[in-house]
């Protein structure tokens, strides 16, 4: 629970044809993350099973494209009696799932040419309002004659009297018959032979000419008719490809669903990849298992095969560190931390999982900051009716509410009433200076905590020297304490002397001297480096502390907001002051809610993890008996 699982390197050699089942026994078990690099290329230079692993990747890349298609399959489909599947029946599975594809794609190619066929029909009909007040032929505003010359545009609205008198000149008619956003739409015409004047008039006003498409070069109101009737064969169209869709699914359905199991029990032989090696009729599976399931995983070997294979494990090296999977196995509980945990990263082998601390801090933090019976409970009852959009979260919000609800207790808070219920400790805001303080020795408990977490991390690595001498080290461990120490004994009034000074300078000395050390460039680079990395170590644990003032802040300002919403409401009727109290309530519980849920977020990973999380593990991916497409399982 405090660190991932110990691993075991493994190396599993056994006859070529026992390969496929043993992959299907590995996959059962789900222990197993196949190693791409663990056995020797010299030893085993072969890679079986090319052919089958490129069948399975087409036949899976068909499935997945015919199941965006055929979406009435689903996911959690029950799992059969696992079997070996040969070649030929996965080349003949595949050549099934081409054909289906093929038909299906026809579909969806049908699908998506008749719904662009109504978008362009119905732009057409939106243009054709634009002519609506025309009782032409369209038509016969296109093109040019031998004796008269008609254009149609459009000028801005204050541009239209001056064209008039303009063309008039010409002897040019005006015709607006629409006006829209500003610009009005022109019908003008002349005698022949007077363009190049028109067209210079025509430029000075703005103009743009209309470009009329091809379909509407009638009359409008035919030419709406006759769109109409055109948008109705589409539908028509669409109806009957949607029905042909419908029929596909149903047909196709349950070998659809047999082909995702098929595939299951093709993937674990498929996946192994290069992990998968051999030479003549002898094959290598490397990976790793987690120590505490070799016996068992030995165990199914051993009833599988009897003796036909070699099992061999050992423990990680030293120099393998960075390559071993992490396993994070938590009680049901822990499982939803574990998600947000790994928002940040996936814990290095040996390194401290932090989901357990994650777990409590966050919802001790929460509560102390969202203390209130009505407010907790609230969110609890919230998170158990959407329990089904909420699934694992469901009891880490339940979790949360009742920490709020409980730290509501300690307040005397209920529903931002503080006199319905006497406090089992205080209100907040009865002595905001003592909350704040209780708030700076929490973070310094969260932060000494933090440092220790860190040492021991660096040590597991075997790094002694940031583990010492670093500023997250002991090194800066000790500087925190003396910095505290001498500033308790400052704020108390006590006397600060050498030995205040020596507490804090020497461990302070240490840190610049490692900063002095590890970065190795030219004297004037050096000096810089230590001075800014030296102010930031001071400046760093100072402000980490204070940021902790923020648990005590947020609890002020929860209460704080609860009497504006009853100042609010005391100034209305009855009416009024119970529907502002009861939306000032809501408002409170979603908005100030979230925020404080991203607050104590920031304080975890930011003052937290930080610290002493690197989170750039490697997660556990075993070999599994899964319908879902590899990515999935």
């Amino acid at each position: 629970m405090f660190k991932p699982l110990p691993m075991q390197r493994a190396a599993l050699f056994m006859l070529s044809d026992d390969a496929p089942l043993a992959a299907l026994t590995l996959a059962e078990r789900g222990v197993f993350n196949p190693e791409t690099t663990h056995l020797s290329a010299n030893d085993l230079p072969e890679f079986p099973g090319e052919s089958y692993r490129e069948l399975y990747r087409s036949a899976r890349s068909r499935l997945d494209k015919t199941l965006a298609h055929c979406s009435a399959l689903k996911d959690e489909l029950p799992m059969p009696a696992p079997r070996l599947v040969s070649e030929p029946e996965l080349a003949a599975l595949d050549e099934w799932l081409r054909a289906v594809w093929t038909e299906c794609s026809k579909c969806q190619e049908g699908l998506r040419h008749f719904e662009e066929e109504r978008k362009h029909i119905d732009q057409l009909l939106r243009a054709i309002d634009n002519f609506a007040a025309l009782d032409i032929d369209l038509g016969l505003l296109v093109g040019s004659r031998r004796f008269i010359d008609v254009q149609i545009g459009t000028v801005p609205v204050a541009h239209v009297a001056r064209l008039r008198e303009a063309l008039g000149i010409a002897d040019y008619l005006v015709r607006p018959f629409l006006e829209i956003e500003g610009l009005t739409h022109l019908v003008v015409a002349g005698a022949a032979g007077k363009e190049d004047e028109a067209r210079g008039v025509l430029q000075a006003a703005g103009w743009r000419a209309i470009e009329i498409p091809l379909e509407l070069r009638e009359r409008p109101d035919k030419a709406r008719r006759d769109l109409q009737q055109r948008l109705d064969k589409v539908l028509e169209e669409t109806d009957l490809q949607c029905r042909v869709i419908e029929n596909t699914q149903k047909e196709f359905n349950d070998r659809l669903i047999e082909a995702q199991q098929v595939l299951a029990m093709v993937a674990p032989y498929a996946e192994l990849g290069e992990a998968l090696r051999a030479r003549g009729g002898l094959v290598g599976i490397g990976g790793w298992v987690p120590r505490v399931d070799v016996a068992s995983l030995r165990t199914a070997l051993e009833e599988r095969f009897d003796k036909r294979f070699v099992l061999s494990v050992r423990d990680p090296r030293p120099e393998e560190r960075l390559q071993v999977p992490s396993v994070m196995r938590h009680v049901w509980f822990l499982r939803p931390i574990v998600q947000l945990v790994k928002t940040y990263g996936v814990p290095r082998y040996g390194e401290i999982d932090p989901t357990l601390l994650f777990a409590i801090t966050f919802i001790a933090m929460y509560g102390m900051m969202f203390g209130d019976v009505g407010h907790g409970l609230s969110i609890a009852l919230l998170g158990l009716a959407l329990r089904k959009r909420l699934r694992q979260f469901t009891r880490f919000v339940v979790a949360i509410g009742l920490s709020s609800a409980s730290f509501g207790l300690a307040y005397g808070s209920v529903f931002g009433y503080e006199e319905w219920l006497h406090p089992l400790w205080m209100s907040p805001l009865t002595d905001p200076t003592r909350m704040l303080t209780l708030a700076l020795y929490w973070g310094i408990g969260f932060i000494v905590l933090t440092t220790l977490l860190n040492i021991r991390n660096r040590l597991a690595d075997g790094d002694w020297e940031k583990a010492l001498l670093d500023r997250g080290g002991l090194a800066g461990l000790l500087f925190y304490l003396g910095l505290l120490y001498a500033g308790f004994r400052y704020a108390s009034g006590a006397e600060v002397g050498w030995l205040e000074g020596l507490v804090v300078l020497v461990p302070y000395a240490v840190i610049v001297g490692h900063i002095w050390h590890e970065n190795a460039v030219s004297l004037g680079e050096r000096i810089l480096i230590v001075v800014i990395e030296g102010f930031e170590t001071v400046v760093k644990y100072i402000s980490n502390t204070l940021s902790f003032l923020r648990v005590a802040a947020f609890s002020l300002n929860h209460v704080a907001l609860a009497i504006a919403v009853f100042t609010l409401a005391g100034m209305l009727d009855t009416a009024g002051h119970w529907i502002t109290v009861v939306l000032g309530n809501v408002f409170i519980i979603g908005f100030e809610g979230a925020i404080v849920a991203i607050q104590v977020l920031r304080l975890e990973y930011y003052e937290g993890f930080s610290r002493f999380y690197s989170g750039d593990g490697r997660e556990f991916r075993p070999l599994t008996l899964a319908l879902g497409s590899p990515g999935k399982t």
